[in-house]
């Protein structure tokens, strides 16, 4: 009965205890200081040891301006047998307040000093100075920790206060020796090294983090420098001098490992500096010995060549998949350029028939799980184009149950609602799509998303779905390359079916169409017409963006995407196009935004 009844008397202490805190806190947080006050000298009498307990309540004395009263509570935990260092600063703090910054000086100094009885506290003063901006005395107390105790290690805190100071070279000797030390992970360290730098290679910081790279490249040739300075070279799109960085790397390496320049041709194409694309991928193509990367080599240049093919060039590149059909054979090693002359046959030939019939000699094949849900993938979507939709399904819906757990699956049934879609089965796409709303996959959810509003929008509010099949038939269109048709497409909807909740996706999809043909203005237009009509709608954000991109790129009018960037970081932060927007905005306005 005795053990009960402690239980329970204990039980009730806690349970009031936990209430003097939660209220204490409540009252601090909501500016009431002199209820707060009463509450933590309450708990400190009942909690001598807990620090955030006395801390809680010289900030109700410092807030109070009872300066005197946190002083005297102060010098009584300094007489304490354990004095925990952080007591210094807070008392050094409060002399602060009052602008006595020599007693300050004295506390400051006495905190920093501690370290050499216990530098494992190196971490909670320096943290405590950085939290009141002493960020000398903070560097002070980190490296002196470190001095003390060499496996100590606060690199990451002294960069970052190097930064706050503006000491940019002493912040990028830090970051960078971490990463050199092994001591944090790459992506991490470049992630807060890209707040300092932008895409100018004259800028200042720039410079210094490329003149840091070097020296310690002289004083120790190690392989990272040459991969963090082509890392610096790619932010600033200096894609040449990224190429003679990897090439070293490559050279210096026993690996046979081409992913490094796979990547960079990649980047260099996506970022339009077609010249450095192609070198990069020749050189992997005569370097490899692999037949497979020396095929992806000679696939990526095919697709390289194929961003401005005329008739004539098309006709080359067809002779040139003959020809590496001939060399490489139907293997299952060799895929995906299978998938590749079948998808340049239908898409850019428009002849689906003999890409078809590629492909379904390409099933014949002994392959895995995945490798017949590649070329299945493929097949479906050639069978789309030639408006074969229910043998697209078929195979879509095979994948779908072959890999249903995998991103692939998630993928075939997307295809199997977007068919659904072009079909005209509006019911059994939004099915569909009510699974992919939880997708793992961020991209597919989003599309899912987005097309499952088109659909449900579009259909309450005309049952008959006029607007809705016509929109279908004009994605159709522009999924078939038939570009013009599907313009004119839309058209007839913003036409004749005004003030329809389809009015702005007919709008952004013949605005993607227009960029497409490079009449940039006529685009303008559209997203203009979305931002002003729908600017509540779920698509103004993708205007914004779109339009912000369109003057970047290719209006060359970059202070008017500046406002455009900015609606979405502080209207649509949940947007898909939130990060993207906020780098180009820090870009163009050439400062941070955190």
């Amino acid at each position: 009965m005795r053990y009960v009844l402690c239980f329970f008397c204990f039980f009730f202490l806690v349970s009031i205890n936990g209430q003097d805190d939660f209220l204490a806190k409540q009252y601090f947080g909501d500016g009431e200081f002199e209820k707060a006050v009463v509450f933590y000298e309450k708990l400190v009498k009942k909690n001598p040891r807990r620090t955030d307990y006395s801390e809680g309540l010289i900030a109700c004395y410092q807030q109070l301006e009872r300066y005197e009263e946190a002083e005297k509570f102060l010098l009584g935990k300094l007489q304490e047998e354990f004095v925990f260092p952080t007591f210094y600063i807070e008392l050094g703090y409060n002399y602060t307040l009052q602008n006595l910054p020599e007693k300050a000086s004295e506390y400051y100094e006495k905190a920093i000093n501690s370290l050499e009885e216990n530098p494992n506290f190196g971490y909670s003063v320096g943290y405590r100075f950085q939290q009141y901006a002493l960020l000398d005395e903070a560097v002070s107390a980190y490296t002196k920790a470190m001095r003390l105790k060499p496996e100590l290690n606060y690199d990451f805190q002294l960069a970052r206060i190097y930064g706050e100071k503006g000491d940019i070279e002493k912040m990028f000797q830090s970051y960078l020796k971490l990463i050199y030390e092994g001591k944090s992970s790459r992506s991490n360290v470049l992630r807060n090294i890209d707040d300092f730098i932008t895409e100018e290679p004259d800028n200042t910081n720039n410079a210094l983090l490329r003149k840091t790279l070097l020296q310690n490249a002289q004083k120790n040739p190690d392989i990272l420098w040459n991969e963090l300075l082509s890392w610096l070279f790619v932010q600033q799109k200096q894609y040449k001098s990224a190429f003679a960085q990897e090439k070293a790397i490559f050279k210096r390496t026993d690996e046979v490992s081409f992913d490094r320049l796979k990547n960079l041709g990649e980047i260099a194409k996506e970022e339009n500096d077609i010249e450095i694309a192609k070198t990069v991928f020749e050189y992997i193509k005569e370097k490899a010995t692999d037949p497979g990367v020396k095929l992806n080599a000679q696939l990526s240049l095919i697709d390289i060549d194929l961003l401005n093919a005329d008739e004539k060039k098309l006709n080359a590149i067809e002779k040139e998949f003959e020809s590496l059909i001939e060399t490489y054979g139907y293997q299952r090693k060799t895929l995906q350029l299978q998938i590749a002359y079948a998808n340049f046959l239908t898409f850019k030939k428009e002849r689906p028939e003999p890409a078809i019939a590629i492909l379904k000699k390409g099933l014949e094949l002994p392959l895995s799980r995945f490798g017949k849900a590649y070329i299945k993938m493929a097949l479906g979507d050639i069978l789309v184009y030639d408006q074969r939709f229910n043998e697209a399904l078929i195979y879509f819906s095979q994948i779908q149950k072959s890999l249903k757990n995998d991103v692939l699956g998630q993928d075939a049934r997307f295809k199997v609602a977007q068919t659904s879609f072009y079909k005209g089965d509006f019911d059994w796409a939004l099915t569909q799509l009510k699974v992919l709303r939880g997708s793992t996959s961020q991209l597919i959810a989003n599309d899912a998303m987005q097309l499952s509003l088109l659909i449900s929008d579009n259909s309450l509010e005309d049952s008959t779905q006029t607007a809705l099949k016509k929109y279908a038939r004009a994605d159709l269109l522009a999924y078939q390359n038939k570009t013009q048709q599907a313009i004119d497409n839309l058209e007839d909807i913003l036409q004749n079916h005004k003030g329809e909740k389809i009015e702005d996706e007919a709008l952004l999809k013949q605005a993607e169409l227009l960029e497409s043909q490079k009449k940039y203005d006529a685009a303008r237009f559209n997203y203009q017409k979305i931002i002003e009509f729908y600017t509540s709608g779920i698509l103004a954000d993708d205007a914004h963006f779109r339009l912000a991109q369109l003057y970047e790129n290719k209006l060359n009018e970059p202070d008017k995407a500046k406002p455009h960037y900015e609606k979405i970081i502080y209207n649509y932060q949940d947007s898909y196009y939130f990060p993207q927007a906020r780098k180009n905005f820090r870009k163009l306005r050439g400062d941070l935004i955190n």
